[in-house]
């Protein structure tokens, strides 16, 4: 097929981009290079070559860029929870209604299908002790999960039986890319063990989070878009596994035993109520050819091999594009994008 991947240039993106090509998909690359200062490491087969690369934000897609696709991977919005809440008004702007739009673009031109990764932030505070299944409530406490749960349902009723839209409700995300990012709980903590040698928890530690390989988000990517359309037209799939649902706490104990030297401590109950436990089973028991081959504990230690192989420092640790929020407040302080997140020069 022919694709047309945004965000390619992000902390996912540059991984799937390179995986599509290699299962013989011609992959057209967009990306507005908010995060183009930070790469971390180098691999053979890393860095993709694309035929097509338009360098633009999603808010300003026009017909033209989706012409002659056949599917549309959608990564690009402003990611995480802090980043989101920094600007709610310009969150829901980009998020979700440039998602919305490029969507109607895609199905106009004649798209077939419309991958969009969602998130399992979707469900905020979960009640009850049952996980949670894509069929459950959501429950979103942020401007970034609110607007996954709006993107959801506005490209949802878009669908045809020329339009296939599938909705990856990601877990946490972690593992090494060469676009990393330091802001997510798993990479966080394997960062501040390697550079400081003392993870400092300033919660608790006991609300619930389920993470997921970056890697195995690729893998669901790819399976969606070459599924028989039946299995995954306007399907939501939780994209994880059951064993890598953790309390906060167990995921830094997991840190400290690849990193044994490393002090742990907790702190007490902090402010971000958010708690959720979520079943992965339709994904693995309907999405055809999907598995999940990392778990946290190989995660962990494929970080530390990296940071090791690389020498990471706490300089290259904290630096800024490796940080979502930091890194566009830098833009913005600098005068290089203006109070819309839109390129001044």
């Amino acid at each position: 097929m022919k694709l047309l991947v945004t965000g390619v240039e992000g902390y996912i993106g540059c991984l799937l981009a390179p995986l599509l090509q290699g299962r013989g998909h011609d992959v057209v690359g967009l990306d507005t290079g908010y995060y183009r200062d930070g790469w971390l490491f180098s691999e053979r087969g890393m860095i993709p070559g694309f035929p097509r690369f338009i360098n633009r934000d999603i808010r300003e897609i026009g017909p033209d860029d989706v012409r002659g696709i056949d599917a549309v991977v959608h990564l690009a919005e402003l990611s995480n929870d802090p980043l989101g809440e920094n600007n709610p008004e310009l969150t829901f702007q980009i998020n979700h209604q440039a998602s919305v739009r490029l969507a109607e673009l895609a199905r106009a031109a004649g798209a077939k299908r419309f991958v969009y990764t969602s998130s399992c932030s979707v469900y905020g505070v979960a009640t009850g002790v049952e996980p949670m299944t894509e069929s459950s409530p959501t429950n979103p406490q942020t401007a970034y999960a609110k607007c996954k749960t709006l993107v959801e349902r506005d490209v949802a009723a878009l669908a045809s039986p020329d339009f296939s839209p599938t909705f990856l409700r990601n877990a946490t995300a972690y593992g090494a890319s060469p676009r990393m990012r330091f802001d997510i709980v798993l990479n966080n903590l394997c960062g501040l063990a390697a550079t400081s040698g003392r993870i400092a928890m300033t919660s608790d530690g006991t609300p619930w989070r389920p993470l997921v390989h970056v890697l195995d988000i690729c893998e669901a990517i790819a399976c969606a878009l070459e599924a028989p359309q039946d299995a995954v037209h306007n399907q939501i799939f939780n994209v994880g596994h059951d064993a890598d649902n953790f309390q906060v706490r167990e995921i830094a104990q997991i840190v400290a035993e690849v990193y044994p030297d490393c002090e742990l401590s907790f702190g007490s109950s902090g402010g971000d109520n958010r708690s959720y436990r979520v079943s992965f089973a339709k994904i693995h028991s309907q999405l055809p050819g999907f598995h999940c081959t990392w778990d946290a504990r190989n995660g962990a230690r494929q970080l530390h091999d990296v940071f090791e192989r690389i020498g990471l420092d706490r300089s290259v640790f904290e630096a800024r594009p490796f940080t979502r929020l930091k890194q566009l407040k830098y833009l913005s302080a600098t005068g290089q994008i203006d109070d819309r997140f839109f390129w001044r020069y």
